[in-house]
This record gives structure tokens, C-alpha cells and sequence, in this order.
């Protein structure tokens, strides 16, 4: 299954895309993986592309377990505000925003990235209270 990862990043320019991937694929389960795209064409009349996009080829278990834990890490590890949408094929989309992450203990971050993957592997958003 191929999902797409957009990285909203307000005011810090397209380098969250590339930190992200730079993030994940120092998880050898995820390496292989993960794909950068072009940014898509801006649409006529606007200032240009708000985010920026990764791809990745997903399987049921460890791959999806594996990219949840890391995206919840990843965004409580950034300053300012980010947020990743993962976008599966069926057009389902899970977004989890480092303002809503970033203070959690090791166990509550454990289970937002496992209701991000048992959500993934569903093609079913979490609970609002994980957004």
C-alpha cells in the first residue's frame, strides 16, 4: 500500500519534508521505504507549494508500526508547530500535529503510535483525543 506523508511546517520553509526523511530512514526498517516527490505544481494565482511530500510503501505490521513510532518521535522533537497528514490510497487521511504531541510521557506517545498504526492498517482515524 502506498501511503503519502505531507509536512505542514508554517513559517520554516520546505526543510521539515527533508528532516523528516532524513528522521525516518535512520530506522532500517523504514530506509527502504521512504521516497521523496517534487513538490506538486502550485495551483494558478498562488504563491507556490504550502507543503511537501514523502512516500512510503507500507505493509501491515512492523513498516506501519514502525513509521507511527516515528512520526510521533520525530514531531515531538521539532520546535514550532508541525504537522504530518499520512494519506492512504483509499484517500483516508490521519494527521497528528507536534502541538498535540509534544508534551507526552513515553507511555502515552506509545500509544498514540499505536492507535496511528492500528489506524493506518485500518484505513481509520484514531480517536479525536489522538489527533
Amino acid at each position: 500500500m502506498k501511503a503519502t506523508l505531507t509536512v505542514s511546517s508554517p513559517g520554516t520553509g520546505p526543510g521539515a519534508v527533508n528532516d523528516l526523511r532524513r528522521w525516518l530512514q535512520r530506522h532500517p526498517e523504514l530506509r527502504a521505504h521512504v521516497r521523496q516527490e517534487p513538490a506538486p505544481e502550485p495551483a494558478p494565482g498562488t504563491m507556490g507549494a504550502a507543503s511537501e511530500i514523502l512516500t512510503l510503501l507500507l505493509a501491515p505490521g512492523g513498516v506501519t508500526v514502525a513509521l507511527s513510532a516515528a512520526v510521533v518521535a520525530w514531531l515531538q522533537n521539532r520546535r514550532g508547530n508541525q504537522t504530518v497528514t499520512i494519506t492512504l490510497p483509499d484517500g483516508t487521511q490521519v494527521t497528528v500535529a507536534s502541538e498535540k504531541v509534544r508534551d507526552l510521557n513515553a507511555r502515552d506517545s506509545g500509544e498514540l503510535a499505536q492507535r496511528l498504526a492500528e489506524a493506518l492498517q485500518r484505513g481509520e482515524l484514531p480517536p479525536a483525543d489522538g489527533s
